[in-house]
């Protein structure tokens, strides 16, 4: 079945781009979607466009292609992956009043959900966690399927500040792409500096001036330290108040090195949602996926084999 972006003619094939995928995921599908008040979202997909779906959100401050190295696997698993640029990240068009609001963004993954014909498999980490728990905690039965990566309604304050501290650290950009490898191996010393930093060019804009910026709205980030301690505030509030409605089968993936999601965290959101499954990825932080690839597809794979086999589409 074609989804309505498909037969709208806002989906096209797009050649394979090793810049991005390295050669590892052939017979990528760039699509558009449009998201809440008809904002432009941009998606990568591969597997049968028949397949059952798998929806994978990304945290904030990244894009779609930090599921670069899950696609092909899940795909392989007989599903269809789809990892989506959130508004205001990589090639999604950013918000046009600069705000970026948990309605906004849950309202953008509800317009998506609606053109794919069957209920997806929901994969958030991070932001993209927050996002895919809101939203299935206050519309339940949206989803097939939960999974979320580093992320509870509990988070530690000083982990939140390390990532904020990070994503507003060079709002003058870097001259170069080693300049910005070295700014990521500094945040996360644990994880290897790759060798050739042309891969982060993904990850990164080139603007007129020459120097490279992260690829996102810089609004994302611009408030003050009292209204980004309400955001945090409210975002919990939200979470809090869903995630007790949750009933779909749902795996949290915690980075076993991580300092958003301690382990009296995960405690509070098993108390929150009783059949929850929890699986921890040792060596990694809270860029699970990024720090130890392997370990985290194994994670996700074994959970969306358990569900059955992705090829059958549940109807909505």
């Amino acid at each position: 079945m074609e989804t309505l972006a498909q037969s709208l003619g806002l989906g096209a094939r797009a050649t394979f781009d090793d810049k991005c995928y390295g050669n590892r995921v052939p017979n990528v599908e760039r699509i558009e979607f449009q998201g809440a008040g008809g904002l432009r979202l941009v998606a990568d997909a591969v597997g049968p466009r028949e397949a059952a779906p798998v929806v994978l959100l990304h945290g904030g401050g990244q894009t779609r292609f930090a599921w670069r190295r899950a696609l092909e696997e899940i795909a392989e698993h007989g599903w269809r992956a789809i990892a989506l640029d959130a508004r205001g990240h990589g090639d999604s068009a950013w918000s046009p009043d600069g705000y970026y609001s948990v309605d906004s963004l849950c309202g953008d993954l509800h317009a998506v959900i609606a053109t794919l014909g069957a209920k997806p498999v929901l994969v958030g980490a991070s932001l993209g966690g927050n996002t895919a728990m809101i939203t299935e905690g206050e519309t339940p039965g949206t989803a097939r399927a939960l999974v979320m990566v580093d992320v509870a309604p509990r988070l530690e304050p000083a982990g939140i500040q390390r990532i904020v501290d990070f994503m507003t650290s060079r709002p003058e950009g870097f001259a170069t792409l080693d300049e910005a490898a070295d700014a990521v191996a500094a945040y996360n010393p644990s994880r290897p500096r790759p060798s050739n930093s042309q891969g982060l060019a993904k990850n990164l804009r080139l603007g007129e001036d020459g120097r490279w910026r992260w690829h996102w709205d810089p609004c994302f980030m611009q408030m003050d330290a009292s209204h980004r301690v309400a955001r945090v505030a409210e975002l919990r509030r939200r979470m809090d108040a869903a995630v007790p409605f949750i009933r779909i089968p749902t795996l949290l993936i915690r980075g076993a090195e991580s300092d958003v999601v301690s382990l009296d965290g995960v405690k509070a959101l098993r108390a929150q949602i009783p059949h929850l499954e929890t699986t921890e990825v040792g060596g990694a932080g809270h860029m699970v996926a990024g720090d130890r690839n392997d370990p985290f597809n194994a994670a996700l794979l074994s959970f969306l084999d358990r569900l059955g086999d992705g090829h059958p589409r549940q109807a909505r």
